[in-house]
């Protein structure tokens, strides 16, 4: 079976990935997505509690054929990078042939990736353009959403109904937003 293996923050999960998941998906390039929410960020992010960031995106997965979670990342030596985590996940299945989907904003910092290069090479990936950053080639662009700005958004008690799926709205504004009681 053919998976994209979709590793980010999802910090929180939007609609952004739930496009690019289905893309993916309808344009049969892969028989499964694989979201691949990160136990920690290897520069440093501050994330949070990484199992409610899989718990969002398994309910907004919910509703995705063919979309699922992975949430390997819990089980490996931490940092793990990205050729660590797929070489775990391809030694685990070797029954399925892995593709790593790479955002046009990570395509600037490969350089400071593990083993790139060998990544590369053992997990082709399948570039994904964003808007506000130049367009990979084989890549159509997707919107520019952000988690930070979503994050941002809700801090400051701005709607994000239009960012995130229905399914986790409530729960992102929860999780992001400012203490009940104070001031944002």
């Amino acid at each position: 079976m053919r998976i994209a293996i979709y590793g980010g923050s999802f910090n929180p999960p939007h609609i952004g990935h739930l496009m690019v998941s289905a893309w993916l998906r309808w344009t049969d390039q892969v028989d499964e997505v694989w979201l691949l929410p990160a136990f920690s960020h290897p520069f440093a992010k501050e994330l949070a509690p990484f199992a409610e960031r899989v718990s969002l995106c398994e309910a907004a997965t919910s509703a995705l054929d063919g979309v699922s979670v992975c949430a390997i990342e819990a089980h490996l030596p931490v940092p793990s990078y990205s050729i660590d985590t797929l070489t775990a996940l391809a030694g685990r299945h070797p029954e399925h042939r892995f593709r790593f989907v790479l955002g046009a904003d990570a395509l600037a910092e490969v350089d400071r990736w593990k083993e790139w290069d060998r990544l590369q090479a053992r997990f082709p990936p399948i570039p994904v353009g964003r808007q506000g950053y130049p367009t990979p080639p084989g890549a159509i662009d997707f919107p520019g959403i952000s988690s930070t700005e979503i994050r941002r958004r809700a801090w400051q008690q701005r709607p994000i109904a239009h960012l995130v799926p229905g399914v986790i709205c409530p729960r992102v504004e929860a999780l992001y937003g400012p203490p009940p009681g104070s001031e944002p």
